[in-house]
C-alpha cells in the first residue's frame, strides 16, 4: 500500500511561501481535504506537483531571455 502524506497548513506555507489567504483563495492551488471537524490538510503530491508546475512555467518563460 502506497502511503500518501498529508500536509498541515503551516507545512504548506513553509513549502510554498504563499500566505494563508492565498492558499485558500488561489483557484490554481490544490484544495484541502477535511481530516476532522475543524482540521484540513493538503495532499503532499498535489502540492509538490503545483510547485513543479510553477518551476516549469518559470523555465518556459525565461527561455531565450539573455541572462
Amino acid at each position: 500500500v502506497k502511503h500518501i502524506q498529508l500536509l498541515k497548513l503551516q507545512d504548506v506555507v513553509a513549502l510554498t511561501g504563499k500566505s494563508v489567504t492565498s492558499i485558500y483563495t488561489d483557484t490554481d492551488f490544490p484544495r484541502p481535504i477535511k481530516i476532522g471537524a475543524r482540521s484540513s490538510a493538503w495532499v503532499a503530491p498535489e502540492v509538490e506537483e503545483w510547485i513543479k508546475q510553477r518551476i516549469a512555467l518559470r523555465d518556459s518563460s525565461s527561455k531565450g531571455d539573455p541572462q
